[in-house]
């Protein structure tokens, strides 16, 4: 399960580009929480703190706790948006979460056991087609990252999520087909090493055949 952050927080009296923009330049970025049923909040965090947990992995499948006008939110992140150019946060949308919910979340893909793989030791390519998995569970049973073993993983194999252990109450949000989070490919010398391979078997059966 993956850990929830604290993050302090100051409310915002108004809403609108110009309180924002002050936000921005006092070092803050505006953020708004909704849902569960109240009022949204409009609060302001410490713009340092927020690209700390960016340049961490999973921002979006981490829960947080946003300490406010004395009050605590367990939220998830929803939205960001960044500066086009300066590669800055500049408003973050938080989804309020509560005991006995289920969300919706993009969970990374950690790969394991990659030096122990046949097919990369032999010098296939792992193909990654999914980068994280999206899942359905409590907001409490978030993991941290999905884990896919490659340990006896060959060149020509697909991985789906079929093969993946998840923890209990944790489902794939995609339920109608079995599908593929990497495959094992052959790099271009094996494969041109293999045509040759085929190429003479090929020839050799001929020559057989007109000997014949």
């Amino acid at each position: 399960m993956s850990e929830t952050v604290n993050l302090p927080a100051e409310l915002r009296d108004r809403a609108g580009k110009g309180t924002a923009r002050a936000a921005r330049r006092a070092g803050r970025v505006p953020a708004v929480i909704y849902g569960a049923g109240k009022d949204p909040v409009s609060v302001t965090i410490e713009t340092r703190l927020m690209k700390r947990e960016l340049n961490r992995p999973g921002f979006f499948a981490r829960l947080f706790t946003i300490e406010v006008g004395g009050k605590k939110e367990q939220v998830l992140p929803r939205d960001l948006q960044m500066h086009p150019i300066k590669e800055e946060p500049l408003h973050f949308d938080f989804l309020r979460v509560s005991k006995g919910s289920t969300v919706s979340v993009a969970v990374p893909v950690r790969f394991l056991n990659e030096e122990t793989s046949p097919g990369l030791k032999r010098g296939g390519v792992l193909n990654i087609v999914r980068h994280d998995v999206e899942v359905d569970c409590s907001p409490n049973a978030i993991p941290e990252h999905i884990d896919v073993d490659l340990s006896e993983a060959d060149i020509g194999d697909s991985l789906h999520i079929s093969g993946v252990k998840l923890a209990k109450g944790v489902t794939p949000t995609i339920s109608d087909r079995d599908f593929t989070i990497a495959t094992i490919v052959a790099p271009s010398a094996v494969k041109a090493e293999a045509a040759e391979e085929e190429e003479g078997a090929e020839a050799a059966e001929s020559t057989e055949a007109a000997e014949e």
